[in-house]
C-alpha cells in the first residue's frame, strides 16, 4: 500500500509538470501550486460565515525537495476577502485520518473559534494539514520548518486559486501551529516570493524544547514526546524512535496510526517514566537533536509578532514564552506579549481570538 501511494504522489507530480508544460508559464510547478480543489464540508460555525475548498497542493520538505500536502482555503462570504491570514492547527497526531480538512472531529473547537473570528473579519484563512495528515509522506509532527513552509505555500495556493488575492499575508497559529507560525516567520524571506508577511501570531507555540523534554516522560501528556520522537524519524529516518522507547511504550505504537490525539494521550498517560523510555530518561544527544528541529527563531524573525500564552498550560508551560520573548527582543523585532491568567491551551486560544484579529488587523492597516 505504501509502494502505491508513493507511486500516485510521483504521478500527481508528473501530471503537474506536464501542466506546466502545456499551460505555460503562468501555471509553474513550484511551491503552491494547486493539483486539485474541491468542494469542503465545514462544521456548521464555519459554513455560516464562509465556503471552502480543500485542496491538494505543492509544498516542500526542509531540503527543498517538492512534495505534496492538503489544507484549506475559506473565504469569507462578506468583507473585502483580498486579505489572507494562514491558520495553523495545533496537535492532531499523525495518521492520514488525523487531517482537519476531512474530519471535522479533530477541527478542534478552539480552531473553530479563532478561524471563525478571522473569517468575521473579512479575510480569506488558509489553513494547511501539514505534510504527512492526508498526504503518502510520514507527518514531521514538531518540525516547524515543515509546518512553516506549508503554511507560507497553502497562501500560495489561496492566490493561484483567486487572483485578486493581495500579496500581504499574517500567520497564525496555536500550540503545534503557533511553532510554525514563527517558522516561516524566519523562513519567509527567502521562501515567500513576492508575498508579504506582515507578522505572525504565535498562541501557546513549542520554544526552547530542552527545557521540558527530559522531564515529560512519566507525565500524564507523554504521549507528545512518542509522537514527537516519530517526528523526527519523518525528516531523519535514520533515527529510529524504538531505540529511545522502552518495550512496554513499542507495544502501543499502533496507536499513532489508529488514533488521534486523545486516544495516543489516554494509550500512554499512565506510563511510568521507565515504561515509556529506556531508563526513564531521554538521552542528553537526544534532547539536543529535537531541540534542533523544534525550536522555532534560532534566526532572526522578519516581521512583528504577537506572542500569547495561558498561564495554566500544561501541555507547553508558559515559562517557555517567557524566554522565548526575551530572545525575540534580542533580535531587535517587534514584540507584543499577551498573558492569559489561568488558562490552559485550549482557553489560550478560546479567550483571545478578539486581540489577536485586532493586531492583525493593525498589521494589516
Amino acid at each position: 500500500m505504501k509502494k502505491i501511494s508513493r507511486l500516485l504522489l510521483a504521478a500527481l507530480i508528473a501530471v503537474a509538470g506536464m501542466l506546466v508544460a502545456t499551460a505555460g508559464p503562468a501555471h509553474a510547478t513550484v511551491p503552491g501550486f494547486v493539483l486539485s480543489s474541491s468542494t469542503a464540508s465545514l462544521p456548521p460555525t464555519l459554513s455560516a460565515l464562509a465556503t471552502g475548498k480543500r485542496i491538494h497542493y505543492l509544498t516542500t520538505n526542509i531540503n527543498g525537495g517538492l512534495i505534496t500536502a492538503t489544507g484549506l482555503v475559506l473565504t469569507p462570504k462578506t468583507g473585502k476577502k483580498n486579505r489572507v491570514v494562514a491558520w495553523g492547527h495545533g496537535t492532531t497526531g499523525l495518521a492520514d485520518s488525523c487531517a482537519p480538512s476531512t474530519n471535522q472531529a479533530v477541527f478542534w473547537e478552539e480552531a473553530r473559534v479563532a478561524v471563525a473570528e478571522l473569517l468575521s473579519r473579512g479575510w480569506t484563512v488558509a489553513a494547511p494539514d501539514y505534510p504527512g495528515l492526508g498526504t503518502p509522506q510520514p507527518h514531521p509532527y514538531l518540525i516547524g520548518a515543515s509546518a512553516g513552509r506549508s503554511m507560507i505555500d497553502n497562501v500560495r495556493a489561496a492566490r493561484h486559486l483567486d487572483a485578486a488575492l493581495s500579496t500581504q499575508y499574517v500567520v497564525d497559529g496555536h500550540s503545534q501551529g503557533g511553532s510554525g507560525a514563527l517558522f516561516a516567520n524566519q523562513l519567509a524571506p527567502s521562501y515567500d516570493g513576492n508575498l508579504v508577511l506582515k507578522g505572525s501570531a504565535a498562541i501557546a507555540p513549542l520554544s526552547n524544547a530542552q527545557e521540558i523534554i527530559p522531564y515529560i516522560a512519566g507525565t500524564d501528556v507523554q504521549g507528545y514526546l512518542v509522537m514527537a520522537l516519530y517526528g523526527v524519524n519523518a525528516v531523519e529516518p535514520s533515527f529510529d524512535p524504538k531505540s529511545v522507547l522502552a518495550g512496554p511504550a513499542e507495544a502501543k505504537l499502533g496507536v499513532l496510526q489508529t488514533g488521534c490525539l486523545y486516544e495516543i494521550l489516554e494509550t500512554y498517560e499512565k506510563f511510568k517514566a521507565k515504561q515509556l523510555v529506556e531508563g526513564g530518561v531521554v538521552p542528553d544527544a537526544v534532547v539536543a537533536k529535537m531541540a534542533s528541529y523544534f525550536n522555532p527563531l534560532q534566526t532572526a524573525p522578519s516581521a512583528p509578532i504577537l506572542l500569547v500564552h495561558g498561564t495554566d498550560d500544561e501541555a507547553v508551560p508558559y515559562f517557555l514564552s517567557e524566554i522565548l520573548a526575551d530572545q525575540i527582543l534580542a533580535y531587535g523585532v517587534p514584540l507584543t506579549f499577551q498573558t492569559v491568567q489561568n488558562a490552559t491551551p485550549h482557553d489560550a486560544v478560546t479567550e483571545s481570538p478578539d486581540r489577536v484579529a485586532d493586531w492583525i488587523a493593525t498589521r494589516f492597516s
